[in-house]
This record gives C-alpha cells, sequence and structure tokens, in this order.
C-alpha cells in the first residue's frame, strides 16, 4: 500500500464550506503515481503503458479544510492485462471516501491490452490489499 498526504488549500473549498467533491479525483490521480512508476519509472508520457477503463467516487463523509488528508493506494484486484486500484481518503482517524480505479496495461503503439506479467506482476501482487466493508 502506498500513502499520501494532502493538505487542502482554501480553493479546495466550496460554498457550503467542505471539500468540493471535484478534488478527490484530481488527488487520486495524484497518489497513483506511486504505481504508476510501477509500469513507467520516471513518469515519460511518451514511455506510458496504461489507459484508464473506469473511474468511481463514494463520498461517505464530507473532508474539512484545515486537516490534513491521508490517501490510501493499493490494488485490490490483479487480472490478466487490467487491474483494480482502490483509493481510500482518511481525515482525523476517519474513511471519508473510497475510490477505485480500473486500469488498462495497455501498448498504445498496436492499440491492445498486453498481460502484466514477471516482474511487473510481482510489484502489483505486493501492494494487493482486500477492501475494507462501506456499508
Amino acid at each position: 500500500m502506498f500513502t499520501r498526504t494532502v493538505e487542502p488549500a482554501f480553493y479546495d473549498t466550496d460554498a457550503l464550506g467542505h471539500i468540493n467533491n471535484t478534488r478527490l479525483p484530481a488527488w487520486f490521480e495524484l497518489a497513483r503515481n506511486d504505481l504508476f512508476r510501477l509500469f513507467t519509472p520516471d513518469l515519460d508520457p511518451r514511455q506510458w503503458r496504461l489507459i484508464m477503463a473506469r473511474m468511481e467516487v463514494e463520498y461517505l463523509a464530507e473532508l474539512q479544510y484545515g486537516s490534513e488528508i491521508e490517501i490510501r493506494t493499493y490494488v485490490s484486484r490483479l487480472g490478466n492485462s487490467s487491474f483494480t486500484v482502490t483509493q481510500e481518503a482518511h481525515q482525523e482517524g476517519r474513511m471519508t471516501n473510497i475510490g477505485r480505479t480500473v486500469m488498462v496495461h495497455f501498448d498504445h503503439q498496436a492499440k491492445r491490452a498486453v498481460p502484466i506479467e514477471g516482474e511487473l506482476r510481482e510489484a502489483l501482487e505486493a501492494h494487493v490489499r482486500e477492501e475494507p466493508a462501506t456499508a
């Protein structure tokens, strides 16, 4: 599991006084960089080996300005050529959001999915975790 801390800025808030719901997908993408480096260590977009197939975010509780947010990133499903990245946002000891993104290992020149094999698969397996219950 990878962990990053985000300190919300004042501009991240909305008219209701909490963190705007549009900020979570951006913070989750930033936190996925740790996993992206397994595929492209220098994050060079000309060598990119992934595409996004799906993204969803569950809003379980409000996030507040003035308190850090911990984002936990791990793999919850590892398929042949795709995997699900699950991300949890935690603030003040509680999970406030959970996001899931399906990523596909992809050859951009051939325009096709390619299997996740060898050392890359082993590196991803090291970050496989079970999702917590959210109900």
